[in-house]
């Protein structure tokens, strides 16, 4: 095994980006860094296929990207900046790029170079996203087999987002400014929780002998889009007799926005949370962990994907047509299943739905329907509902094995995100 040298894999990583070309011989990563240099995209997706695929690839190279992939990421990163090209089509400025000539403008005056934090950290002046995403020929984990082994390593897991939080701003790169002297300092932030600065470090305000304060200026800060969500087992990977585990999704930038209910199939960093300040001292060497997503592939479309083939609209148009849509319907509901027809209606009706309505007088009409399915064993009221689950995109099935206590009683939780 060969010892890390990030200079070398810096160099591989510029030359894979550089001469990588897909099956029509176009460059494809050039093509994308291109797009991304005229503002058209924001997200440079890295396939590990590719770099598996490619002929001049480091096998070393290629196990620490799977192995260390957040810091791979930086050094991906890196390369970037070093190959990034002009832009070739005129777009508009934003504020980000308004800040960062200001800031180039201002730069000479700024830093003196005796403290790292007045130096501009590559973060804030990067206005795009390195993502990796894992081969898909990889087997998805299980969250029970996602073990204390697999801590910084990409990996695939295979579960049911059982919760979502709101997007929120997560702080990427503070920047103060001095009162004193004038001075920008930037911290980088790399954790939920930090300590901000309060005494200005610059070189000027050392030999004045003043402790200047700094002022946190959230105009120029760089913050990033957050969402967490919740991932529990899939009720066929519980065994009998155990409780489903579940694990804590992080979704930052581009990917927060892409997860609602249901199942899903991600794929991220597995990393450690260490406790801080008190819960740290009880704590000890404990830590949480949590899954940095990368890509996430949903099992169900969604109905907006869904697309009509050949003659699919004029057969729905005759369906609408015949007077007897509604039996005819009911009985295409799990054919396997014989009889049951007032049952199959039923779940017909709670699969379509009803429209909702604001009466004139403000009273709302939910068009959501409940439905409380009841009869002796064996009669095939499971197999019934696990039918109407695969017509569902959004829909979750879930029993008393594949629940946690929250979602079969009531009860109020915190939530760490939201308070």
């Amino acid at each position: 095994m060969k010892d890390l040298n990030f200079n070398a894999d810096t160099v591989l990583a510029k030359e894979f980006l550089s001469n990588f070309a897909d099956a029509n011989g176009d460059a494809k990563y050039m093509n994308i860094l291109q797009e991304g240099s005229n503002h058209k995209i924001k997200v440079v997706q890295i396939d590990l296929e590719d770099l598996f695929n490619y002929k001049d690839s480091d096998e070393e190279f290629l196990r620490w990207v799977t192995e260390n992939t957040r810091r791979y990421i930086g050094i991906i990163a890196s390369a970037i900046d070093d190959l990034l090209l002009e832009p070739t089509e005129a777009f508009h400025d934003d504020d980000h790029d308004i800040l960062m000539t200001q800031k180039v403008d201002d730069g000479n005056d700024n830093a003196d170079g005796s403290d790292p934090r007045q130096k501009m950290p590559l973060e804030i002046k990067r206005y795009y996203e390195v993502h990796i995403r894992a081969p898909s020929k990889w087997r998805p984990f299980t969250i029970r087999e996602v073990k204390a082994s697999c801590i910084g390593q990409l990996v695939r897991i295979s579960g049911i987002v059982t919760r979502c939080s709101d997007v929120k701003p997560l702080m990427q790169v503070a920047v103060y400014t001095c009162e004193e002297c004038g001075y920008e300092i930037f911290q980088d932030v790399t954790t939920r929780v930090f300590m901000p600065l309060f005494e200005c470090p610059s070189k000027l305000c050392f030999v004045n002998r003043k402790k200047g304060n700094l002022i946190l200026q959230l105009r120029a800060s760089k913050f990033l889009k957050f969402q967490e969500a919740k991932i529990q087992e899939l009720a066929e990977h519980v065994p009998k007799g155990h409780i489903p585990r579940s694990m804590i999704g992080h979704f930052r930038g581009e990917m927060t926005g892409k997860v609602a209910p249901g199942d899903v199939e991600l794929s991220g960093i597995f990393l450690p949370i260490p406790y801080t300040r008190f819960r740290a001292m009880r704590a000890g060497l404990v830590a949480d962990t949590y899954l940095e997503v990368m890509s996430v592939t949903h099992f169900k479309k969604k109905y907006e994907e869904y697309e009509l083939r050949g003659d699919e609209e004029e057969q729905i148009a005759k369906l609408a047509e015949d007077g007897n849509i509604y039996n005819k319907l009911a009985q295409l509901l799990a054919p396997e299943i014989y009889g049951h027809e007032y049952v199959k209606k039923a779940l017909l009706l709670l699969l379509v739905g009803a429209p909702y309505r604001k009466l004139k007088d403000g009273m709302k009409i939910r068009g959501d329907l409940h439905i409380f399915l009841m009869g002796d064993p064996g009669v095939a009221k499971s197999q019934l509902l696990k039918h109407i689950i695969n017509l569902e995109p959004r829909g979750v099935y879930t029993t008393g094995r594949g629940s946690n206590g929250v979602g079969l009683t009531a009860a109020v939780q915190k939530d760490p995100v939201t308070n």
